[in-house]
């Protein structure tokens, strides 16, 4: 059994320099909240880990570059704490070969607005951020995708939760590789086209095979192994008549 744990999703934040040291580590401190919150959540298979907050282009290309490399990570989820400037953005982007998600959320529920001021302006601006990091992925055609929410809304982690499943699937089939018997070309209308697309658009491989190739290995496969799985079904499944009369002739060789 796949342990699910044992994969990633990368939580990153976004900022800048302007604002000042301690507002930075304010900022460190809130995303680290958000990243420990997703990981522990049922609704989240997999660990999600806080990788810092990015103020740089050098530092995001870095992310980016250790991101695609390494194995257990199966996406990056973005989220502009305050205003972090596209721009810089731009060459991570063009490189980032594993799935993204744009969370849209901000780090208070609430806004004090009896008690507001320019401090708690400058800290709280994932509104402006986030539109600013949709504006780039937009401008660039990047796929992605967006979730809208409190980062403690049970919705909003069902969906981060169903995202995550999906960029599992992603990573997984990055190692396939599918088998198609009798592929024998007949009508062809470039045949080698869709395992082509197939394999540039997914990542897996498709090849086929002859029946000859199966029949070989189907030779191999003991009698005993076969009625144990047709068994299998039989407890766990409806079979259809036709499958339940070829068991009980199965039986009676």
């Amino acid at each position: 059994m796949i342990e699910l744990k044992n994969y990633e999703l990368w939580f990153v934040s976004g900022s800048q320099h302007l604002y000042g040291e301690q507002t930075l580590r304010t900022v460190v401190e809130n995303a680290s909240v958000i990243a420990t919150h997703l990981n522990d959540q049922n609704h989240i298979p997999v660990a999600v880990i806080f990788k810092g907050v990015l103020t740089t282009p050098d530092a995001i290309l870095r992310l980016v570059r250790e991101a695609n490399s390494a194995e257990k990570c199966i996406g990056l989820v973005t989220w502009m704490h305050t205003f972090s400037p596209a721009k810089m953005w731009i060459a991570g982007l063009k490189i980032l070969a594993k799935p993204l998600l744009h969370f849209h959320t901000q780090f208070n529920q609430d806004i004090p607005w009896n008690s507001i001021d320019m401090d708690f302006m400058n800290l709280n601006q994932s509104a402006h951020g986030g539109r600013e990091f949709g504006f780039i992925n937009t401008r660039m055609g990047i796929s992605r995708k967006v979730i809208v929410g409190h980062w403690k809304d049970q919705s909003v982690l069902e969906k981060i939760g169903h995202w995550s499943r999906v960029a599992l699937g992603w990573a997984d089939s990055q190692n396939m590789k599918i088998a198609r018997f009798g592929d024998n070309m007949r009508e062809v209308a470039v045949t080698e086209g869709n395992k082509v697309s197939a394999q540039i658009q997914f990542g897996y491989a498709v090849n086929g095979f002859g029946l000859g190739d199966l029949q070989e290995h189907i030779k191999d496969v003991p009698k005993q192994t076969i009625d144990q799985l047709i068994a299998e079904y039989e407890e766990s499944s409806h079979l259809s008549s036709s499958v339940q009369s070829n068991g009980a002739q199965r039986e009676s060789i």
